[in-house]
């Protein structure tokens, strides 16, 4: 016999089964939600500068089995209460095995790492409790239906005694599966088999789950991966709507720049290291300058003159200036040949994640002396 309730909006009063229910009512509407960028103007809910921090992470290592280089090489930062903080880094550069510690699904090689004061090798448990986790890749069990994989996750997480139907569950979990499957739009799909759902809706069902104990600290490694940009809108608005009232820190990484870009702060990986963390806006001013680039109908005349005056440039499909903004008017002034073009080119957050990219090893080994440093100052102030 199904255990399908009538809907997820019958009435919740009664927790036995078999209890009367109200008529069904139409799920609610995804309402539509503010572009991506919306997020940033969300104010983090106690994030001032005397708080302690929720995610401490210092010195972390992790060398895998037969590697010879560590997978992560010496991590530490720290995350305040309420605050958005974003893990960017290209493929293999260690941000996912760092989540994977940070969610007690991996061990550290050495290092220290403490979720809302809980130590992730001492107290797994306490971990897990007060942080939820969106992973990059499916963890949903196909034999089930979405809200048996809710109930089985709840039950795991200790929120409830484990209860054989969802009738027989609290009222509280009920009407907390009601409210997630409402505002993710997958309420009518809440009993079904989720072999029969698409990736979009699987990752809509992940985010329920990771949401369902209403958890301090959410790590979200790739969470709209799968998602399309309408459900990807529909996410973020609900996350905002998340650290607007209840103050829950998002641990974000991601492929997708213009989220990483609304995050308070960004922490670029590369090759296992720290290699800048700063607001967006710091982290472009540290990896990537403003310059100027200039051109002429008679380019060889331009160059012949640059070389003259000891200007140093380098040529791609314009004329680069490497000068310092404070000489850009003088130089400009001083170039006797006519100019076609002249424009000031401002740094983007993907200017910088493609400057290590394409320069890892050089950028990792110029952040190095830096970051530890900053590891050492993490020590003593904690």
């Amino acid at each position: 016999m199904s255990d399908q309730p009538d809907d997820l909006h019958a009435s919740q009063d009664a927790d036995i089964e078999g209890a009367p229910a109200a008529p069904v009512a139409p799920a609610a509407p995804v309402a539509t939600a503010a572009p991506v960028r919306a997020v940033a103007a969300v104010p983090a809910v106690a994030m001032e500068s005397g708080d302690e921090p929720i995610v401490l992470v210092e010195n972390l290592v992790k060398r895998y089995q037969k590697s010879t280089t560590n997978a992560v090489d010496g991590v530490s930062f720290q995350v305040q209460p309420g605050e958005l903080f974003a893990l960017l880094g290209p493929n293999g550069a260690g941000k996912t095995t760092t989540i994977s510690i940070l969610t007690t699904t991996l061990a550290p090689t050495s290092g220290r790492a403490l979720i809302a004061g809980h130590d992730v090798m001492a107290e797994p448990a306490a971990v897990r409790r007060c942080s939820g986790i969106i992973f990059q890749s499916p963890s949903l069990d196909q034999n089930l239906t979405a809200e048996e994989n809710v109930r089985f996750h709840a039950v795991l997480y200790g929120l409830y005694p484990p209860r054989p139907t969802f009738s027989t569950m609290p009222k509280a979990y009920k009407d907390r599966v009601h409210e997630l499957a409402e505002v993710m739009g997958i309420t009518d799909a809440m009993f079904q088999p989720i072999r029969t759902f698409s990736g979009g809706m699987k990752r809509k069902l992940e985010i329920v789950r990771s949401l369902i104990h209403e958890p301090k600290v959410l790590f979200l490694d790739e969470p709209t991966t799968g998602l399309d940009p309408s459900a990807r809108r529909n996410l973020w608005s609900y996350l905002a709507d998340v650290r607007r009232t209840s103050g829950t820190t998002l641990v974000l990484t991601t492929h997708y720049l213009e989220e990483a870009e609304q995050a308070e702060r960004i922490c670029i990986i590369s090759e296992g290291r720290v290699v800048s963390m700063g607001s967006p806006e710091a982290v472009k001013a540290d990896l990537v300058h403003e310059y100027v680039q200039i051109d002429a109908d008679d380019r060889d005349r331009l160059l012949a003159e640059l070389t003259a005056r000891g200007i140093d440039y380098t040529v791609d499909r314009r004329v680069r200036l490497d000068i310092r903004p404070s000489e850009v008017h003088g130089v400009l002034r001083a170039i006797e040949t006519p100019l076609s073009l002249v424009r000031t080119h401002t740094p983007s957050l993907e200017d910088a994640y493609m400057e290590i990219v394409e320069r890892p090893a050089e950028i990792a080994a110029q952040a190095e002396a830096e970051a530890m440093l900053w590891g050492h100052g993490s020590e003593e102030s904690s």
